[in-house]
């Protein structure tokens, strides 16, 4: 199951949608495509297993030059749109990029990239002369290259802790670029995706993460049309899956906070009954929500765990999950070890450090140490996340271990506190944090978005405290409610927690100083 396969038996049918634009690629037009831009690749001097980065946004291209590193043997470096021209400059560096693919949407970013990286090829969607990608591309033929060989994704990890770090799979177990990708497997046998090339499947995240790329590959293996949200919009999601009849999807629970804010003359305006199957991950989902989710669209959401560094992944169907509410499931792939502090592994029900076992485990490029750190002894990975299994073996978790906050000497996880903030009405997005406190070395900090930033201010806070106090111990209590317009969160659904914590520190030492 490939595309070159799909373009060779049905070239006119629909890979990929664009879903504000309505531009369409068949299958016969983007295997073209990739070869085009493997023969570009070679052109510029790439081999196998050079890499290259790509800051793009969701556009009709990126795709299509996924499937065009995937036959050219070479590593693709997606960079996250959010970041600052230092912030990627870093990542160009530390990747080794010989070359990096960009849009004229980055004009401002461009220039302070030329500016870090004077010497580093630029190609541009819209750029001019020797930087105008589309006319290096359309001078490459659309033969394939002599010396085809899967290419791979070097993800970046968002840097919610610090400095982003790429995450290096291990080289591929099979030079056949045909060779059934073990995705593939998990999609059929145990998301249920159709194989029969039936598959609409929509994709409202940007491209650059792990699971929309992971995913809408997937799809486009299995003969399916991918329609790309080039930005999510609730309402416009909702009118997207009636207009092109998408039958699978994927979301994070950011999504289903925001489509459940409409109103609900908007959310039953659209037609869903040709959506069958939905995935979501990449956060925590609070109960209540997933519980009104589930209501709203009936038994087709369906819960996976997993990381950028492909190490495992866990599954749980809604039929599942309601009688095990809150769980992510159970590993589909690997093997899942819980572990204390000292690497022991504990009994089900007890918190500990989550390992997966794996014959393929990746490094972390040109960190060792981070490497290390993340290794347990018997070999096994962590991705950094505590929880528990319970007494039927279905996985819960508590939250990153990164996250946690000591105050007092008592280990408080912010998602619980979170979970609950986000189902208050007058709540869209929530923020925990451990902020400097002399008396209990961290204080927990609530940082809220409200709906109508009009109503923050002390009504709004006692109204929360209100309705935290029933399910919270006095000692996760938000010591301080912090009211902004919009948290750093980035479009997959990971907060940028790191930059709270850092203002909060910087705030704390500044009046140590003036003190």
């Amino acid at each position: 199951m490939h595309p070159i396969t799909h373009a060779q038996t049905r070239p006119d049918h629909p890979a990929m949608i664009m879903a504000g634009s309505g531009k369409t690629v068949t299958f016969g037009e983007m295997d073209a495509y990739a070869n085009r831009f493997a023969q570009l690749l070679r052109a510029r001097g790439l081999e196998r297993g050079d890499h290259f980065a790509v800051l793009m946004e969701n556009n009709v291209h990126y795709l299509q030059v996924v499937w065009g590193s995937q036959r050219a043997g070479t590593m693709m470096v997606p960079i996250s749109t959010r970041l600052t021209a230092p912030e990627i400059a870093y990542i160009l560096k530390d990747a080794g990029a010989k070359f990096l693919l960009t849009s004229t949407h980055y004009a401002e970013a461009i220039a302070g990239i030329r500016n870090e990286c004077p010497d580093l090829p630029l190609l541009i969607v819209g750029g001019e002369g020797d930087e105008d990608y589309e006319a290096a591309l359309a001078a490459q033929p659309s033969e394939p290259i002599a010396d085809q060989a899967p290419g791979q994704y070097m993800l970046y990890s968002s840097g919610t802790t610090g400095r982003p770090k790429g995450v290096k799979p291990a080289p591929p177990e099979d030079d056949d670029i045909l060779a059934i990708n073990p995705l593939v497997g998990l999609a059929v046998m145990g998301a249920g995706m159709p194989a029969d090339g039936s598959m609409v499947y929509l994709s409202p995240a940007p491209l650059y993460h792990a699971a929309p790329i992971g995913w809408c590959t997937t799809a486009q293996r299995l003969g399916g049309t991918v329609v790309v949200m080039e930005k999510f919009d609730p309402e416009h999601a909702l009118e997207t899956i009636e207009k092109y009849k998408v039958t699978d999807s994927q979301w994070v629970p950011t999504h289903f906070v925001r489509m459940l804010k409409l109103d609900p003359e908007v959310r039953t305006r659209y037609d869903l009954s040709s959506h069958q199957r939905a995935l979501h991950a990449a956060a925590p989902c609070p109960v209540p929500i997933k519980r009104e989710m589930i209501e709203w669209w009936g038994p087709i959401i369906n819960e996976y765990y997993a990381g950028s560094e492909g190490i495992g992944m866990t599954l749980i169907k809604a039929e599942d999950w309601l009688t095990h509410p809150g769980s992510v499931g159970k590993a589909i792939h690997g093997t899942l070890h819980v572990c204390d502090a000292e690497g022991e592994e504990l009994p089900a029900g007890q918190d500990g450090l989550l390992f997966f076992e794996n014959d393929q485990i990746p490094t972390y490029h040109n960190d060792p140490e981070k490497t290390r750190e993340a290794m347990h002894p018997k070999g096994w990975m962590t991705l950094g996340d505590i929880g528990h299994v319970d007494e039927d073996g279905f996985l819960f978790l508590t939250d990153r271990k990164s996250h946690m906050i000591i105050s007092g000497g008592v280990n408080i996880y912010p998602q619980e506190i979170e979970n609950l903030l986000v189902t208050h009405d007058k709540v869209m997005d929530a923020a925990v944090i451990g902020a400097p406190c002399p008396d209990f070395g961290e204080k927990v900090v609530a940082v809220v978005q409200p709906m109508d930033m009009a109503e923050a201010g002390d009504a709004l806070e006692a109204e929360l405290r209100d309705f935290l106090a029933p399910s919270l111990a006095k000692i996760k209590m938000p010591k301080l409610f912090d009211f902004r317009p919009q948290l750093p969160r980035e479009a997959n659904g990971k907060l940028y927690k790191r930059e709270l914590r850092d203002e909060y520190q910087q705030a704390a030492e500044q009046q140590t100083e003036q003190a």
